[in-house]
């Protein structure tokens, strides 16, 4: 069994992990090309997620800022909260910076023997279209060859909306308690990483504007009830586009990851998508090795068939929230206010929402 991975970013070296724990020899393929390292970006990783990352890829405990509280406000009023969701047994979701995951996980592979990372050369593309060498293909790339070739036909959406990233230094405190904040500028995420550190997501609305740094500084303050900040690391900046791909494969080749549907940062739940994938994926592999059957295209056609019509459904409520509290702030209506308020008051819709964010849409 050989199966090629196109990428090395975060979501193919855990699928490489995840593959290799199954004694298949996984090579993952890599254009060259020198990445700007994320210093300041940050992964929401949901309970369930971070329970299978222990026991199927490598323990992110220490790595990790547990949050048992979540508030959500809007700019009306930031004293009385539109709803929250707390635990008291047990942690909601947990913070990761991009950079230490990705630094981990590529050090446990580097140690697997079955796992191999080629440089891809400049006939990689049209050969490995055209022969047989991997029973799988699965592409996590959404700018190579492949992806322009045959996976062009998405449902797209832009946001016009540019997310700031950064993380905040300030005066010690407990922090396990995350908060949203709709603003009339756009959504604003506090994401507790430490008791002095704190993960900043702006996502500003309308990036014609374009706000520099010392704007968003003073709005980051100007919303800021919380800390007592002593400096800010670097800010980073990224379109928000919503994509979802048409298509999930072609032949033997599975397209992955970001590749497959990129949502609004808004709930942090697009790695917690990728890892769901992941986990389905890998059960329809041990169905096929379970049998004696070979890893062929058949597995892609399942594949499509289990998660397709739940990330869709799933991207598009994110997508949802995402408008509603838009034209809520557009417009100076306090509707989130009430309705969040009225729906809070519901355990049942308190319990399915956790869930939702959780483990994600399942039907």
């Amino acid at each position: 069994m050989n199966i090629c991975l196109i990428g090395d970013g975060l979501t193919n070296l855990v699928l490489a992990k995840i593959l290799a724990n199954k004694n298949i020899s996984i090579s993952v393929c890599f254009e060259s090309k020198k990445k700007k390292k994320s210093t300041s970006r940050t992964i929401g990783i949901s309970k369930n997620n971070f329970d299978f990352f222990k026991s199927n890829i490598i323990d992110i405990k220490k790595i990790s800022w547990p949050i048992n509280y979540i508030q959500i406000f809007n700019e009306l009023n930031q004293i009385e909260e539109i709803l929250n969701f707390k635990s008291t047994d047990s942690q909601l979701f947990f913070i990761v910076k991009h950079s230490e995951l990705y630094e981990l996980v590529q050090k446990d592979i580097k140690k697997n023997k079955f796992i191999k990372k080629i440089k891809i050369k400049k006939s990689f593309y049209d050969e490995i279209i055209e022969n047989n060498k991997f029973d799988l293909i699965i592409n996590s790339e959404t700018q190579n060859k492949i992806s322009k070739k045959i996976f062009f036909k998405r449902i797209t959406k832009d946001y016009k909306s540019v997310a700031f990233t950064t993380i905040v230094k300030h005066q010690k405190c407990i922090n396990n308690k995350a908060v949203q904040i709709f603003t009339s500028c756009g959504p604003l995420a506090f994401l507790p990483y430490s008791n002095t550190e704190t993960s900043i997501v702006f996502s500003v609305l309308d990036e014609k504007k374009n706000k520099s740094e010392k704007e968003i500084k003073e709005l980051i303050i100007k919303y800021n009830k919380y800390y007592k900040i002593n400096s800010f690391k670097n800010f980073e900046k990224y379109n928000l586009k919503f994509s979802i791909l048409r298509k999930y494969y072609h032949k033997n080749i599975l397209c992955f990851g970001d590749n497959l549907h990129n949502i609004h940062p808004l709930a942090g739940q697009g790695f917690n998508m990728t890892l769901r994938d992941i986990k389905i994926l890998s059960d329809l592999i041990d169905e096929k090795i379970d049998l004696g059957l070979p890893l062929d295209s058949s597995i892609l056609k399942e594949f499509e068939s289990k998660t397709k019509h739940l990330n869709y459904i799933f991207s598009s409520g994110i997508n949802f929230i995402h408008e509603f509290f838009k034209f809520d702030n557009k417009y100076g209506n306090n509707y989130s206010k009430e309705i969040l308020k009225y729906l809070g008051k519901n355990n049942l819709f308190n319990k399915y929402i956790s869930k939702f964010a959780d483990q994600g849409l399942v039907l």
